[in-house]
C-alpha cells in the first residue's frame, strides 16, 4: 500500500511540474547568427495594447539576452506603437544604431476541450482487502476541461541588411500569471535559439 501511494504522488508531482510551454514550430536564415559583444545591439518589442503587460515582457526578454538589448517602451511611445510607422521606426533604430530587432506578438488563441478520466479502485481479491483499499481511495468521476494555448510568436531581423534571420512560435497552456508565462516562453526560445546555434553565447 505505501510503494502504491507513493507511486500515484511522484506520478501527480511529474504532472504538476510538467512544462506548459513548448516550441510548435521555428525557421532560421542559413548560416545566421547573433554574437554577444559591444557591436550587437538589440531593441526589444512587444507588441501588445496593454502598456503594463508590454514594459514587463519588454525587461523580460532584456534580461534574457546576452547581448546589448534595450526595451523599445524607453524609446518608442505607445501612439507610435499603434500608428505602426514604419518610418519613425527606421529612423530610431539607425539613429540609436541598432544592429537587431526582436518582436514578439500574439499570433493566436485556440481553445481545446479535452476529457479527464476520472479514478476508480481496481485491487480485487477478498472482500475485506478491498473494503480496506476503497476506504482510502474513492472513485470520482471523469469530466470535460477546456484550454486555452496561447500561440506567440518571435521574430529576429538583423538592421543592415534589413532581413529576417530567425523566427518561432511557442503554445503555451493556459497562462495563470503574465510574468512567469513570458519567464516560461524567453526560457524557451533562448534555450532554442541556442540550440539552433543562431544565439552564441
Amino acid at each position: 500500500m505505501k510503494n502504491l501511494i507513493a507511486s500515484i504522488l511522484v506520478v501527480v508531482l511529474f504532472m504538476s511540474c510538467s512544462p506548459s510551454t513548448e516550441i510548435t514550430k521555428t525557421w532560421m536564415e542559413p548560416g545566421a547568427t547573433v554574437t554577444p559583444g559591444p557591436e550587437t545591439k538589440t531593441l526589444i518589442i512587444a507588441l501588445v495594447k496593454d502598456e503594463t503587460s508590454r514594459r514587463v515582457i519588454e525587461d523580460e526578454l532584456v534580461g534574457r539576452f546576452k547581448t546589448s538589448a534595450v526595451p523599445s517602451y524607453k524609446i518608442l511611445t505607445p501612439d507610435l506603437l499603434k500608428e505602426a510607422n514604419d518610418e519613425a521606426l527606421t529612423r530610431v533604430v539607425t539613429q540609436d544604431k541598432f544592429t537587431h530587432i526582436l518582436l514578439m506578438r500574439l499570433a493566436d488563441v485556440e481553445k481545446e476541450v479535452s476529457y479527464v478520466p476520472g479514478t476508480t479502485t481496481s485491487y480485487y481479491g477478498s472482500y475485506g482487502r478491498y473494503y480496506g483499499y476503497g476506504a482510502n481511495w474513492y472513485s470520482s468521476p471523469g469530466y470535460y476541461q477546456e484550454d486555452k494555448n496561447y500561440f506567440i510568436e518571435t521574430t529576429i531581423y538583423s538592421v543592415n541588411p534589413n532581413k529576417l534571420l530567425w523566427t518561432g512560435t511557442t503554445k503555451t497552456v493556459n497562462p495563470s500569471k503574465l510574468p512567469k508565462a513570458v519567464n516560461d516562453i524567453a526560457d524557451v526560445v533562448t534555450k532554442k535559439m541556442t540550440q539552433d546555434g543562431f544565439l552564441k553565447k
